[in-house]
């Protein structure tokens, strides 16, 4: 009787499950089906300062993937890496010129006033990072709204006109810290299109939730 053995995993996520860079690639993971094995850095312990990880990446960051050879840091270039090399259909990252544009507006948002904003108010107020709560509020306000505008007349972030009701990895890239802004002080009352946008995301095929932090489930 012939026997069947499941192919290889090539893939491997480096990550942490209270970061939400990892989750929005661990998102768009599930989301294309792909199988992968998850390696859960210990961050505490300084496990991403450790040689055998700056191998890896550097910068001591989580996420990193590995794809059999390749080696990917960055969270916003893996999603860039697994929409290109994995999704057929090309909804993820679409490759008309306007579109491709407004996803990149997002992914820099991501990298800039997302992280500046509600990831490092929720770093104060759960890691007691020393860093400045209040601007970290500040920003978090001014983002959200324009989010909460930009919303009104959309479902996604930037789905293509032909492809309205279609998620990027434009709102892969907010969602995760967006979701759990909350954590970090920064409430989400006031913005209604961006509230039911979560549940949008939440709702796509795949979806896993981020992990809640510890202090705030007990």
């Amino acid at each position: 009787m012939p026997t069947t053995t499941n192919p290889p995993i090539r893939l491997r996520l480096h990550r942490h499950p209270l970061s939400g860079h990892a989750h929005r690639v661990e998102l768009l993971l599930r989301m294309l089906d792909l199988p992968y094995a998850a390696q859960d850095v210990d961050l505490l312990a300084g496990a991403h300062k450790k040689p055998e990880f700056l191998a890896l990446n550097p910068f001591g960051q989580v996420p990193v993937l590995q794809d059999g050879d390749l080696t990917l840091f960055d969270s916003n270039a893996i999603l860039v890496y697994l929409a290109k090399r994995y999704d057929r259909s090309g909804r993820w990252l679409p490759d008309d010129a306007a579109t491709a544009a407004h996803v990149q507006q997002w992914l820099s948002v991501a990298a800039g006033q997302l992280v500046n904003g509600p990831s490092t108010a929720r770093l104060v107020t759960l890691f007691k990072a020393p860093l400045d709560h209040d601007r970290a509020l500040a920003i978090s306000g001014q983002l959200f709204g324009v989010i909460d505008r930009h919303l009104a007349t959309r479902d996604f972030l930037a789905a293509p006109e032909h492809q309205p009701s279609h998620a990027t990895i434009a709102d892969l890239a907010i969602y995760s810290y967006t979701a759990h802004a909350p954590e970090g002080g920064v409430s989400l009352e006031a913005f209604s299109h961006l509230k039911r946008w979560l549940k949008r995301v939440e709702a796509l095929p795949g979806f896993v939730p981020m992990q809640a932090s510890p202090r705030l489930a007990a």
